[in-house]
């Protein structure tokens, strides 16, 4: 059985007695081709299933109309609300979009960065994998096309970069758990080499700075990978201490959901033996009991930004340098897991 392909440019040229040069200009209505030629290469280009290559066209003219986007996880649920912002965002400027993950592998995310770039995408989107070290090849491909970094970003990387005040964000938690008097506040971070998380560990330490409450080291506690199972088993060390944290500030909604499970299961009351927050508003943080309070990242809005951004970089002027960092605000949202009846 012979493999199905494409039909080709060539065989309309040949079939119709016509140049490739012809074809292409009736398929794309250029004014110097007749109407008459039009509607036939048309026709005939729908009786033979003739569908354009997207890539080819745009080697040609240097411009493909297509995104690149680079994410460490598809799955976690706050990046599926940046991606459905990207998409919609580049439809409605007539861009499509093409999406990879890394899985926090940096290798990976050199070769995804690659061969986006071999495919002739116009500009990339990109939030790093967790243990990016080296950004020289990030830099290669930034000397070729724009790139636009958002959520898991690098000051070693001078392209624009679309976040949210981590730290802010993470202060305005922590200050409201102060608020509700608590003072022995734990920690459950990501360990070292992760921006969003070294921003909110800042945010955590400035707050008890703030308010003179004194950092105790045993109850900062981090992990390679912020899961809900993770979190569980940080929760449970927590737990055990002869003096207990009275609140729990997860880096992520996962990782709070997690320390929540192992507060219900010794019977811990929540919040007025250990208050909880997290950080990100997933759909998750809804359906636990209690409530979870949590930092809202607008992802959808996140997503928008930086493909206008990028749009905006790709048709400016070639070999301008664009550096600027753009925050997006984020709102601590208030529920059971901190509210007092």
């Amino acid at each position: 059985m012979s493999k199905k392909r494409n039909t080709t440019l060539k065989e309309l040229s040949k079939e119709l007695s016509l140049s490739i040069s012809t074809i292409s200009r009736a398929l794309n209505d250029h004014p110097d081709i007749s109407l008459a030629t039009k509607e036939k290469v048309k026709k005939l280009a729908k009786q033979m299933n003739y569908v354009p290559n997207l890539f080819a066209r745009g080697f040609r003219s240097r411009e493909t109309h297509i995104l690149g986007v680079i994410v460490p996880n598809i799955s976690h649920l706050f990046t599926s609300t940046i991606i459905k912002g990207i998409i919609e965002e580049a439809e409605l400027r007539g861009y499509r979009v093409i999406i990879s993950e890394s899985n926090n592998d940096d290798t990976k995310q050199t070769e995804m960065l690659n061969t986006m770039t071999q495919f002739g995408v116009d500009g990339v989107l990109m939030s790093l994998a967790r243990k990016t070290k080296d950004v020289e090849e990030v830099l290669k491909v930034l000397n070729r096309i724009p790139i636009v970094l958002f959520d898991k970003v690098s000051s070693k990387i001078p392209c624009t970069q679309v976040v949210i005040n981590e730290e802010e964000a993470a202060f305005n938690a922590v200050e409201h758990l102060i608020e509700l008097g608590k003072k022995r506040i734990a920690i459950i971070k990501e360990t070292e080499n992760s921006y969003n998380s070294e921003k909110r560990f800042a945010g955590y330490l400035r707050a008890l700075n703030q308010y003179k409450i004194p950092v105790r080291n045993k109850l900062i506690l981090s992990t390679e990978d912020i899961s809900l199972g993770n979190g569980r088993r940080l929760a449970n060390i927590l737990i055990s201490m002869k003096k207990r944290p009275d609140a729990i500030f997860a880096i992520t909604d996962n990782a709070a959901i997690g320390a929540i499970k192992a507060l219900h299961k010794f019977k811990i009351k929540i919040p007025d033996e250990i208050a909880v927050v997290g950080f990100s508003n997933s759909i998750n943080s809804t359906i636990i009991s209690p409530a979870l309070t949590t930092v809202d990242q607008p992802g959808d809005k996140i997503g928008r930004t930086a493909v206008r951004f990028l749009i905006q970089e790709i048709e400016s002027q070639p070999n301008e340098v664009h550096t600027k960092t753009v925050e997006i605000k984020t709102s601590l949202i208030v529920r059971d897991s901190s509210l007092k009846a």
